[in-house]
């Protein structure tokens, strides 16, 4: 088996080496790992925190970040709004979204769990209550997860990839890797 990193990417960090954008440059991977002829298998959206899977071997990568191969992904998702059994169900169904209809989403309402703090924290208003799912997929559209809860009627407030098939966050602090 080639090498793997996995990686606990922090809020507002880009899942890439390069920041393309000109202007302020963003905090990317290289702000962190320093380990040549690695490259993400899959992206993680600049907002969300969590685990990133890095590797050395190009086929490796593309059949952990092609959906294919269906590689269960489980987040973490702080939601707005308490949903009921009819929205977990349509997200176990599958959601309807602009490109089609997503695969069946495994889905449970969870106590808070014990994350680290997010800098910066989340918007808190006190008339709304939120919750947390946890919520496993075998797809990776664009900001799915977040598109999926918005469309049950509660937007995603925190974003946490808490697992990618076996491998999960386990014992790794925000900004830390190790190589496995």
């Amino acid at each position: 088996m080639s090498g793997i990193i996995l990686f606990n990417k922090p809020y507002g960090v880009l899942s890439q080496f390069t920041d393309e954008r000109q202007g302020e440059p963003r905090p990317t991977l290289a702000d962190y790992i320093e380990a040549p002829g690695f490259y993400p298998a899959g992206r993680l959206d600049f907002d969300s925190e969590g685990l990133m899977v890095l590797c050395e071997d190009g086929r490796m990568q593309a059949r952990i970040a092609d959906p294919r191969y269906k590689l269960t992904k489980t987040y973490l998702a702080q939601v707005e709004g308490e949903p009921d059994s009819a929205a977990l169900d349509t997200l176990r169904r599958g959601v309807r979204l602009k490109e089609g209809v997503t695969r069946p989403a495994e889905v449970e309402r969870i106590a808070d769990p014990d994350l680290w703090p997010r800098n910066p924290p989340i918007r808190v208003r006190k008339t709304v209550p939120d919750s947390w799912l946890r919520l496993s997929i075998r797809e990776g559209r664009n900001r799915q997860v977040r598109r999926m809860t918005a469309a049950v009627g509660h937007p995603t407030l925190r974003l946490v990839r808490w697992s990618v098939g076996e491998w999960t966050l386990d014992g790794l602090a925000p900004g830390a890797w190790r190589r496995i």
